[in-house]
C-alpha cells in the first residue's frame, strides 16, 4: 500500500457581496437546473467530472441510495451545456444552520482551459446564496482535485478557513469509467 499525502482545503464565503464574478464565456453557455432526480444522470455527471480526480465515495452508491440523496429538497444540482452537451455540475446541499455546502464542483476533461469553470463556480455561488436562508456557502478540495480549483475558488471571493493534511491510499485514478485509464 503506498500512502500519497493529500491536503484538504475548506473555504467559505460570509457575504454574497464578496463574490468576485468571472467573466462570461462567449457564446455564453447554458446552466439548467436538473429539477427531476435522476440517479444515472447524477452518476454519469460524478463520474465523467471526478473520475479523473479520485473522486470514489459514491462509486459503490445503490441506485436507490442515489433516488433518496437526490430527491431531498436540500440538495440541487446545476449544468453547464457547451454546444447542447454537458459539460460541467455544481452539485448544492443546503446544511442547518444556514450553511449551503459547494458538494461537487467541476468540468468534464474536455471542456477544462476553456475559461468555463469561473463562470460554472460563479453561478454555482449566486444559486447558493439565492437559497433562503443562506447565511455562509462553503467548499472543500484537495491536492488530489483540478490544479485550478483551488485558485478558482479564492478568485470567486472565498476564503481559507482551514487546511488538514493526511495520509491516504488513494489507489489508481479511477477514469470516467472502467478501464479508462488503461
Amino acid at each position: 500500500m503506498a500512502l500519497t499525502s493529500v491536503t484538504t482545503t475548506y473555504l467559505e464565503m460570509r457575504d454574497p457581496a464578496l463574490l468576485r464574478r468571472a467573466r462570461v464565456p462567449q457564446p455564453a453557455p447554458l446552466m439548467l437546473r436538473a429539477e427531476a432526480p435522476s440517479p444515472e444522470f447524477s452518476r454519469f455527471l460524478y463520474t465523467a467530472v471526478g473520475g479523473d480526480w479520485h473522486w470514489t465515495d459514491r462509486l459503490g452508491w445503490s441506485r436507490a441510495r442515489w433516488q433518496t440523496y437526490l430527491a431531498r429538497p436540500q440538495v440541487q444540482t446545476w449544468v453547464l451545456y457547451v454546444q447542447g452537451t454537458p459539460a460541467g455540475y455544481v452539485e448544492l446541499e443546503a446544511q442547518d444552520g444556514g450553511d449551503v455546502e459547494i458538494a461537487y464542483f467541476g468540468l468534464l476533461r474536455d471542456f477544462i482551459g476553456r475559461g468555463l469553470g469561473g463562470h460554472l463556480l460563479t453561478v454555482g455561488i449566486e444559486n447558493a446564496w439565492a437559497l433562503p436562508g443562506t447565511q455562509r456557502v462553503w467548499v472543500h478540495t484537495c491536492t488530489l482535485d483540478g490544479p485550478q480549483a483551488l485558485a478558482n475558488y479564492q478568485a470567486r471571493g472565498m476564503t481559507v478557513y482551514r487546511t488538514e493534511t493526511v495520509e491516504k491510499d488513494i489507489g489508481p485514478t479511477p477514469g470516467p469509467w472502467p478501464g479508462a485509464q488503461a
